[in-house]
């Protein structure tokens, strides 16, 4: 247990550049060197990380985890590869809590939120290329956008994630015969314990603080399909006006800027959101957000092939992650661009934000650092 753990935590500290670049580190440090996984045992089990919600890289990790150590070297896994970027986000939150007054401090939150805008528009631009290629994609995800830019709020998302999947089981659903006739067999103590917290959990909220920030993270990390940055609209509209948006935008920007898993968003925000204990806060809301996506993949982590191949759950799916899409559209424009961009000078720099990340590929902290020093610049003009 202890040499799973320390393997991770040093990949925890070194792993920039978000899911992708994470599921490459995966690779180098556990197909390659270490030997613990042929290639293709390898991409099924990425493969499955894109299947079910929750965090792609740290499921992944979990899995690798898992199978080198059961469900003990699963939780090391995720402990080592996620505490670094917990500590640096924590010590984040500290930080800004004391500097809400400083010129220099805001201004380079001006900076920060300038990156989220570049980090948005990417992020919704490549997964319109993955997920909307018919056009019955491309209605949900404008349809889904439309809903949440009038009506934003947690129970539009679960309305409209609740239709996309049924359009997606009525219409999107794989043609192909299945040839495998044997019945699908998960794990129930996962799913039940996830159904159990999801559907019970907010009926109890009253009880303390703690309890309603759980069930609030955890249906968001129940939620969130195709990654780090879905995780974005969800919590905006959890969140709501319990913490400032200055405050929601630069935990996301600084999410950007650590290495690790993107849901330790999820500390920061907790850590606002929970003034009287804000440690307390920070740990129950991380917990939460990556519990729901480690329950499903130890539920169906053993068959989960057999599962992916039924016709209406890939439909299913489809259209999910088509709807996904106008989440991050909807969260692109509130609270993304309307809190950041007041003027031209703002909007030159988004450009010039675009061409540095797509066309020159320059890695996310030297964007970081790129968009705080235009913020100092643009705060003595």
């Amino acid at each position: 247990m202890l040499s799973i753990f320390k393997t991770f935590f040093a990949l925890g500290w070194i792993s920039f550049g978000g899911p992708a670049a994470h599921i490459g580190y995966f690779r180098n440090a556990f197909v390659e060197k270490r030997k613990w996984l042929s290639d293709d045992e390898y991409g099924q089990i990425v493969a499955l990380s894109q299947f079910l919600p929750g965090p792609g890289s740290s499921q992944v990790g979990f899995a690798l985890g898992y199978k080198k150590g059961g469900l003990g070297g699963a939780c090391m896994a995720f402990l080592g590869f996620t505490l670094p970027s917990i500590l640096i986000m924590l010590a984040l939150a500290v930080l800004s809590s004391q500097l809400t007054e400083n010129t220099l401090f805001q201004s380079v939150i001006h900076g920060l939120k300038l990156l989220a805008v570049v980090v948005v528009a990417d992020a919704a631009w490549g997964m319109y290329k993955n997920f909307c290629k018919q056009t019955l994609t491309v209605a949900i995800a404008i349809m889904t956008a439309v809903a949440l830019l009038i009506v934003p709020s947690i129970s539009t998302q679960i309305a409209i994630l609740t239709a996309s999947g049924l359009l997606g089981i009525k219409y999107l659903a794989s043609s192909e015969p299945q040839d495998d006739r044997t019945p699908f067999k998960p794990s129930l103590w996962p799913l039940v314990t996830f159904g159990v917290l999801l559907l019970a959990i907010p009926f109890v909220t009253h009880i303390a603080p703690s309890i309603a920030l759980f069930s609030d993270f955890f249906q968001a990390g129940s939620l969130v399909f195709g990654g780090g940055h879905v995780v974005l609209p969800l919590l905006q509209n959890i969140v709501g006006d319990q913490i400032s948006t200055d405050a929601f935008l630069t935990g996301y920007a600084a999410a950007q800027a650590v290495p690790g898993p993107m849901f330790t968003f999820a500390t920061y925000i907790g850590y606002e959101m929970l003034p009287d204990s804000p440690v307390l806060g920070a740990m129950v809301a991380t917990l939460a957000v990556f519990l729901p996506g480690f329950l499903l993949l130890l539920g169906v982590l053993k068959n989960w092939q057999k599962l992916a191949r039924m016709p209406k759950v890939s439909g299913a799916i489809s259209g999910v992650n088509a709807s996904v899409v106008g989440l991050l559209i909807a969260a692109l424009y509130q609270p993304v661009f309307t809190s950041a961009v007041f003027s031209g000078l703002d909007i030159s720099l988004v450009l010039v934000g675009f061409f540095l990340l797509k066309q020159l590929k320059l890695p996310i902290v030297w964007m970081v650092i790129f968009f705080a020093l235009s913020g100092i610049a643009t705060g003595l003009l």
